[in-house]
């Protein structure tokens, strides 16, 4: 009996760790021309810079809900910075007018829902949630 408890739990820790190690990729529409970005493209985009594409189409970042693991491992990635300080790197940028932030949504849902619309969205998602209406423009190196 104790034997069977220890597999079954092993077995619920592994499939916890292979749904938190699924990869954040940025996407955009499939109607996007874009094929594919570099990470300083997207940090530009994400971090306020630019706010077009590299072929001069609006860009409009999209962002997962607060406090999500996906925004967290998203931003982590590409600027090493906790959302924390994400936050407070955007709360200077309106004090000063400069920018504003991606786009937030109440629900994940409704931000796959946008991306997939638009052309002139990128948003970043699970590997698992790209279907045939989004194009994977950028993976993370897992390193």
């Amino acid at each position: 009996m104790r034997l069977a408890n220890i597999q079954i739990l092993g077995f619920l820790l592994s499939l916890c760790l292979a749904f938190s190690a699924q990869a954040v990729v940025v996407v955009v529409s499939k109607q996007n021309p874009i094929d594919s970005l570099s990470k300083n493209q997207i940090i530009d985009i994400y971090m306020g810079r630019y706010n077009t594409f590299p072929d001069g189409i609006l860009a409009k970042p999209l962002d997962r809900t607060a406090n999500s693991s996906e925004k967290q491992q998203f931003y982590h990635a590409l600027v090493n910075k906790s959302e924390a300080k994400i936050n407070a790197y955007w709360a200077r940028l309106l004090f000063s007018g400069r920018a504003s932030p991606p786009g937030r949504f109440d629900s994940n849902d409704e931000m796959l829902s946008e991306l997939k619309r638009s052309h002139q969205t990128i948003g970043y998602v699970l590997e698992s949630e790209v279907d045939d209406s989004l194009k994977i423009v950028y993976r993370f190196d897992n390193k």
